[in-house]
């Protein structure tokens, strides 16, 4: 008779175990550091090695571009011939999404020209970093496309 009365009791002490690990503030990566990301990218000049844009390799708008993420967050991209101006900055979203990243957004906004300002303009999220290459996604809300870039330090 004890061996049956300790079946429930031992229920009761699992649910209460599992209910404690719950929270509503499961946010963990809410905490998420941008400057080991920023540390990263200041340092040095990078180019983009990968572009994506929904399942289309579009690397060849980006070839030959040397990006330096400067001081009050200037990023400028140059080829020796062209130069383009753009802003960047690396920020926590503090928001509890499905998406691949660590809450992370790598914000990048270029005007001019056309195709920096089309393609490159986002918040992206951060799928990887080294020292030495940063690995980027961007799920598009209008049309569902997934778009990815990579950065590798030159």
């Amino acid at each position: 008779m004890k061996k049956l009365a300790l079946i429930p009791m031992l229920s009761l002490i699992f649910m209460l175990n599992v209910a404690s690990m719950c929270s509503s503030d499961d946010n963990s990566s809410s905490s998420a550091d941008p400057n080991p990301v920023i540390n990263t990218v200041t340092s040095g000049t990078w180019r983009i090695t990968f572009y994506e844009d929904s399942g289309v390799n579009e690397t060849y708008h980006f070839t030959g571009y040397n990006f330096t993420f400067g001081s009050a967050n200037v990023l400028t991209a140059t080829n020796g011939t062209n130069t383009y101006t753009g802003s960047w900055s690396v920020t926590n979203s503090n928001i509890n999404d499905d998406s691949p990243s660590n809450d992370l957004d790598f914000n990048v906004l270029f005007s001019t020209p056309a195709v920096f300002a089309d393609e490159l303009s986002d918040d992206w999220d951060i799928l990887s970093r080294t020292d030495t290459k940063i690995e980027l996604v961007d799920v598009s809300g209008g049309n569902g496309g997934t778009d990815y870039l990579t950065l590798e330090k030159n």
